[in-house]
């Protein structure tokens, strides 16, 4: 208890072992966990031989690491989240799918539910490319959650990219919807239909020109082939019932569960796996507000409290190596410009 009192006050990175620390912390008083555990037998933490990572066997591995989640669970709120990222490994020559066997067992638990898997595209993949298998360049970030309620900012999530395209795009051309026009004229549609057809291209027409939507396409009646191979519903009704439909396109980058992004490189954070600033930001504006308390139990060098102070959130990270809490504190000394303006 008096850990996380420290904490709420004064954001911390706590030396000790995960585990026992989550264990001393209150209920349901974390709004976002967001963590990226040692992978199974991949590389030296510094975190002792019996470490989670260290395991003679996948079964001990999922084991541990399903005693510090559940954990996390928890401590976290009913509107918060728990986000775990976990790579794969090879055993024997096949994948192992260790990933996929840990987010199982967590939903078979019925503790939580699984939102999204987000998939982490590595622009920069480790180049050791096998004669037999292709570059291994995804890692899974597993957003799951205990309640319905949970908190998500879908417009917060990529927003600049979306910022950056609506102030990028280009002027209309004078042409716009001219083709329509004609297709109208010359379509299958009752007098009625055709005049109803040409007021919602105008429509759609100057709301492109006002700025309130990027684009539209328009589908005629006998003109266009229908969706869903015709299949009853939605826009096949409207064809069919009005003679036209008209699709506008919003112009707001699609929120999609991928995110592409390098694999952190920072000349003078020792840590051997660093996962980036920049996806680890994104998901804390989709997953929390101002103000919450983030999570990180396996903190290494401090990515997720740093993402969070970048962010104007509270933290609390958790680390056994008592050199990596000292680079992150390091790290949470300096100013980072957050931002990460990957389409430049």
């Amino acid at each position: 208890m008096e850990i996380l009192e420290q904490v709420i006050t004064q954001n911390k990175v706590l030396v000790g072992d995960s585990l026992a620390v989550l264990k001393e912390l209150e209920s349901e008083t974390i709004d976002l966990t967001i963590t990226s555990p040692p992978y199974f037998q991949q590389r030296d933490y510094g975190n002792g031989e019996f470490g989670v990572g260290n395991e003679t066997t996948e079964e001990a591995y999922l084991d541990n690491l399903l005693a510090i989640f559940f954990e996390c669970v928890r401590v976290t709120k009913p509107t918060g989240s728990i986000v775990f990222n976990l790579g794969d490994k090879y055993i024997n020559g096949a994948l192992s799918l260790l990933p996929y066997k840990f987010a199982i067992k967590a939903t078979e638990s019925k503790q939580v539910f699984l939102i999204n898997q987000i998939t982490w595209s590595k622009l920069n993949p480790t180049p050791r490319q096998d004669k037999r298998k292709l570059i291994q360049a995804t890692e899974p970030f597993f957003i799951f959650a205990k309640s319905k309620n949970y908190h998500f900012d879908l417009e917060n999530y990529l927003k600049h990219l979306d910022d950056h395209n609506k102030s990028n795009r280009t002027k209309p051309s004078e042409k716009l919807g001219k083709q329509y026009f004609e297709l109208i004229a010359n379509a299958d549609l009752t007098n009625e239909q055709k005049e109803n057809a040409r007021k919602a291209l105008q429509e759609a027409i100057l709301a492109v020109r006002n700025g309130e939507i990027d684009s539209f396409r328009m589908k005629i009646k006998g003109i266009h082939k229908e969706a869903y191979g015709g299949m009853e519903g939605g826009r096949n009704n409207q064809i069919r019932y009005n003679g036209f439909t008209i699709i506008k396109i919003l112009g707001n980058k699609l929120k999609k569960d991928l995110i592409e992004s390098p694999v952190e490189i920072t000349k003078d954070n020792a840590h051997p796996a660093v996962y980036p600033l920049y996806i680890v930001q994104e998901l804390i504006k989709l997953l929390s507000k101002e103000n919450d308390l983030v999570l990180d139990p396996f903190c290494g060098s401090g990515t997720t409290c740093l993402a969070a102070k970048n962010l104007k959130r509270k933290y609390l990270g958790i680390e056994i190596n008592p050199e990596y809490v000292h680079l992150a504190n390091e790290r949470l000394k300096q100013t980072v410009n957050f931002t990460q303006e990957l389409f430049l």
